[in-house]
Parts: structure tokens; sequence; C-alpha cells
């Protein structure tokens, strides 16, 4: 199996993330979506989560 067809694992950072172990997507915490790294955007430091959106970010940051 390559790098490309399995869910990465990232440590996330602030304004930037370190890919743990190579893949091409992570799932978003919230809604279950798959992610490509590319369009990753919104994650949590302190959870240490991927999000799909800046709603899901958003919503899970109320305690959703």
């Amino acid at each position: 199996m390559d790098a490309h067809s399995h869910e990465a694992t990232l440590h996330y950072e602030f304004g930037q993330y370190q890919v743990v172990r190579p893949g091409s997507y992570v799932v978003c915490s919230m809604t279950g979506l798959r992610i490509l790294l590319e369009d990753l955007r919104y994650w949590s430091v302190s959870r240490q989560e991927p999000y799909a959106t800046a709603a899901a970010a958003t919503k899970r940051e109320a305690g959703g």
C-alpha cells in the first residue's frame, strides 16, 4: 500500500502540522469526512483533531 492510499497521522501545531505517518488524507473528528491533506485548513492543537470545515471546528470548540 503506498502513502497515497491511506490515512495520514499528523501532529498538529499552531499554523502547521508535522506528518508522523504519511498518507493522503485525515478524517474529520466531527463529520467523519475524509480531508485530503492539500485541503486541510482547520484543526485543534489542544485536541489534536482535524476538521473538514470552519463550521465543524467552531461547533467543536463550542462543545459540540
